[in-house]
């Protein structure tokens, strides 16, 4: 039990000195142990909790072993049973063991038998559960290893993420599409007291919407055409771990009014089921829409949006920390220079590449830069360090930013205007870099008033860079 999360078993046996000793020597051995002297105190106990482990007598006045197995399979699926009793037969052993029962042990027995086959079950299902995790996960996409960044509003950001780890409440990340939502919301999992458990992830708009129910809640066999067994679905995979929701503002209202549920009772159902199962999930979801806007205009659930929106995070565009930039690309060419076969030696980046990477708007965020390394990585073998001419296009034509001192003043002639609106532009993106966003301390930096700033702000967003 060494290292393990703690486990909670309900304890089932009528005979009162028994059950009170074995539940003793239960704790004594690390878990957290409830009892209950019939079926109807079990099928009670049942209902309030969502226990890990079921030790439970087959034979008992009232509702017997076999009833409280069966409601305990059914609400919760992956519960790890043991059935203890003192008439037990070979048949009944084959019979309850085909239920889903991990062990069946006849009394008289020693307690090292029974901790024998706790522990062998908890470590099975381990096993189980976690190859059955694994298998999805090659499925997923390919994602970016670890969070870079040194910029002010990046250092903001991992102070924000290191205090909300600590809570268990439910985060709403925003931001636009490839700026690393998933990797913040990787984040907060590992830094929080739940990073030992599953960080399940379901990105909500790549799977159509008639499949997407299942996906998220699981299926019963026969449940559809192509349902040919029981198969738990992402909500469950993730009990006592993390959700992930990306995209969460693509849902349809009937899987909205279905989350819904699940944020305020921790229960659902399975496709094509009336069983209730009970989770303890924590539930991390991403946007890159205006989920405000979509409550307003009634595409969005408002009470769902206040469930969802107890912790904002905000997850700044690439533009927005431009200084990160090079230290991302070295980050992403580092790795693919480790995982070449054969591994190759570091490669840089030039300084007229490095201007480029930084003139750039990146409407794909770090993910577009990611991309785009990757390219010029792989077109460039034998190369130590990369140029611009090794850039893909739209990097090569891209404006440089002016800076006057070094600026010489061609025989042809220069178009004044376009040069000083390049050079206000760069002056006030960099005034918003230091200031980490802020505008009206970017204005006095720039000596301007906040609202003249907010005016040059919307005509470079109209006219472009």
């Amino acid at each position: 039990m060494a290292d393990s999360p703690i486990q909670h078993l309900l304890l089932v046996d009528d005979e009162t000195p028994f059950r009170e000793v074995i539940a003793e020597r239960l704790g004594d051995n690390g878990f957290r142990v409830s009892q209950a002297g019939s079926g109807e105190e079990a099928l009670a106990r049942l209902n309030e909790f969502a226990f890990d482990i079921l030790v439970t007598d087959l034979r008992l006045p009232g509702v017997d072993g076999r009833e409280i197995l069966s409601e305990a399979f059914a609400r919760y699926p992956e519960i790890i049973a043991i059935v203890i009793t003192g008439f037990g037969t070979v048949k009944e052993a084959v019979e309850i063991t085909r239920l889903g029962v991990e062990g069946f042990i006849t009394k008289p027995f020693q307690f090292d038998e029974l901790l024998h086959t706790l522990n062998a079950a908890i470590e099975k299902r381990r096993l189980k559960s976690e190859n059955a995790y694994l298998r999805a996960q090659l499925q997923d996409r390919f994602r970016i290893e670890g969070i870079v960044g040194k910029t002010p509003v990046m250092l903001q950001l991992f102070e924000l993420l290191r205090t909300v780890a600590a809570t268990s409440s439910t985060v709403l990340v925003a931001g636009e599409t490839g700026t690393g939502k998933e990797l913040v919301a990787r984040g907060i999992h590992d830094a929080s007291p739940r990073r030992s458990q599953r960080f399940v992830a379901i990105n909500c708009s790549a799977i159509p919407e008639t499949l997407l129910e299942a996906e998220l809640f699981g299926h019963v066999r026969g449940a559809f055409t192509g349902a040919i067994a029981n198969r738990p679905g992402r909500v469950e995979q993730a009990n006592r771990g993390t959700l992930f929701l990306d995209e969460v503002g693509t849902m349809s209202p009937a899987l909205q009014s279905k989350l819904l549920r699940v944020l305020q009772s921790r229960e659902f159902e399975r496709v094509g089921d009336s069983q209730t199962i009970k989770v303890d999930v924590r539930v991390i979801a991403a946007t890159n829409s205006d989920l405000r806007k979509l409550v307003d205009e009634g595409a969005f659930r408002e009470d769902l949006y206040y469930r969802l929106n107890v912790i904002p995070i905000r997850v700044p565009a690439l533009r927005e920390r431009r200084a990160d930039i090079p230290l991302l690309a070295q980050h992403f060419l580092d790795r693919l220079a480790r995982e070449a076969s054969p591994p190759r030696a570091r490669v840089t980046v030039g300084q007229d590449a490095q201007q480029a990477l930084m003139a750039y708007e990146w409407p794909g965020n770090v993910r577009q830069l990611e991309n785009v390394m990757e390219r010029s990585f792989a077109l460039s073998p034998g190369k130590s360090q990369l140029g611009l001419v090794d850039l893909p296009d739209e990097l090569q034509k891209v404006r440089m930013p002016v800076e006057p001192g070094e600026y010489q003043l061609p025989d042809m002639g220069v178009d004044l205007e376009r040069i000083v609106s390049d050079f206000e532009h760069m002056l006030i993106r960099r005034a918003l870099e230091r200031t980490s966003g802020n505008k009206r301390q970017a204005a006095d930096l720039l000596q301007l008033k906040r609202t003249t700033l907010i005016e040059k702000l919307k005509r470079l967003e109209r006219t472009g860079p």
